[in-house]
């Protein structure tokens, strides 16, 4: 199954176009959405996002959902980009070496169970 708006996010990466949505009240939105969650805009513009952001929490999956089985163990991290955050799985680390505070950024790469696209971050 293909979600367009987050799919057209997903793959800008890849083009080193990265972008966050910012509504017409300054708020920023990762993934991409209809409707501001703050404020309720549906006015939008794409903004860079800028190359590198800040690990504000991670943790270590052992026990992954079966879409991630093959993964584990992994880091899954929360990074803020800014006006923006954003979730994915810390890849090019050994799971518990990224830690709160560290610089990362944001790219694509596959699931090992699924192969399908999925959000990743890299140590900067």
């Amino acid at each position: 199954m293909s979600d367009a708006g987050f799919d057209e996010w997903l793959h800008a990466f890849v083009a080193d176009d990265g972008y966050y949505l910012a509504c017409e009240n300054g708020h920023g939105l990762l993934p991409p959405r209809r409707i501001c969650p703050d404020c309720g805009s549906t006015e939008f513009t794409e903004e860079a996002l800028p190359e590198t952001g800040t690990v504000e929490t991670i943790t270590t999956v052992h026990v992954p959902a079966p879409a991630f089985e093959a993964d584990a163990p992994y880091d899954t991290a929360v990074v803020d980009f800014g006006p923006a955050r954003v979730t994915g799985i810390v890849v090019d680390a050994e799971p518990g070496t990224v830690g709160i505070g560290d610089e990362v950024t944001v790219d694509v790469g596959a699931s090992e169970t699924t192969g399908a696209d999925v959000l990743v971050l890299r140590p900067a």
